[in-house]
């Protein structure tokens, strides 16, 4: 399939490292005209050197969503051909221990934020009459783990969303599709401890001897597992998602996510029960 994609600009979010950055970066080397968000001003610089246009933006923020996507639009004349949500953290901690302020933070960037951001970019691509609204999700999304609670309910709340826009959207040449990455190279457990430094009373709380195991896996330097993949194993998936004439619902990455998507099919809860809670 034959693309120019000189004229099509994409917005990413979260783009300071990881999966964004890399999305970002490779999108950009396509010939994609590449709008790189990011929370924090100080982020701004490094992409600027490569070229790469880029804004802050706070997904906690509903006048930021509003701001940021308004230059957007300003600078591509009104058009935007793909929404990449991407930006967010993950919580971790019991749910007996999780603060509801903790768990509505969580869901304030990573369904509201987005929620927020897709439902702006919606009557653009409507007016335009294409576009393309990819959602990283996870395996989080679909298979629950203990001690990630707030990110698990997150996570399968953008794939209803998802699932429901998919339905709303049918015919409108709007695509939506999902990307479930599981143990991907990232800055993602360094943000996670520091959630969890900041919301949760470890050493009060009767899960304090496995909370032992999740500091030491959060703190640990190096991959995750040995299934750990590069984050441009996601940003293939995000230009099959971008470029295909029939892009997926979803695109599961990493050997962990296809392994548990084929189990939650084959086995009943208490068989899977008994694997997952094993999972620290």
């Amino acid at each position: 399939m034959n693309i120019n994609h000189k004229d099509q600009a994409v917005l990413i979010t979260g783009c300071s490292s990881g999966i964004g950055h890399s999305a970002a970066v490779c999108l950009h080397d396509l010939g994609y005209q590449v709008f790189a968000t990011v929370r924090k001003s100080e982020d701004i610089d490094q992409l600027e050197e490569s070229g790469i246009r880029t804004l802050q933006l706070d997904l906690d923020d509903p006048q930021s969503i509003e701001k940021t996507l308004a230059v957007v639009l300003q600078e591509t004349d009104g058009k935007l051909y793909g929404l990449f949500n991407n930006g967010g953290f993950g919580q971790t901690g019991a749910v007996e221990d999780l603060p509801t302020d903790a768990l509505r933070a969580q869901f304030e960037t990573l369904v509201f934020g987005w929620h927020e951001l897709t439902r702006r970019v919606i009557p653009v691509m409507r007016s335009q009459g294409y576009g393309r609204i990819i959602q990283n999700s996870s395996v989080l999304g679909f298979a629950a783990m203990p001690y990630r609670g707030a990110y698990n309910a997150a996570k399968f709340a953008i794939e209803g969303l998802s699932d429901t826009l998919r339905l709303e959207l049918r015919g409108t040449n709007i695509h939506i599709s999902v990307i479930q990455p599981g143990p991907i190279r990232s800055r993602f457990r360094h943000n996670a401890m520091h959630k969890f430094n900041q919301h949760i009373d470890y050493k009060s709380s009767v899960h304090a001897a496995t909370y032992q195991q999740t500091i030491d896996r959060l703190a640990a330097s190096g991959d995750a597992n040995r299934y750990t993949l590069g984050p441009e194993a996601v940003v293939e998936k995000l230009i099959h998602a971008l470029e295909s004439e029939h892009p997926r619902s979803r695109y599961r990455v990493t050997t962990p996510t296809i392994v548990f998507a084929i189990a939650k099919r084959l086995f009943p809860n208490r068989v899977l029960d008994r694997i997952l809670a094993g999972v620290k």
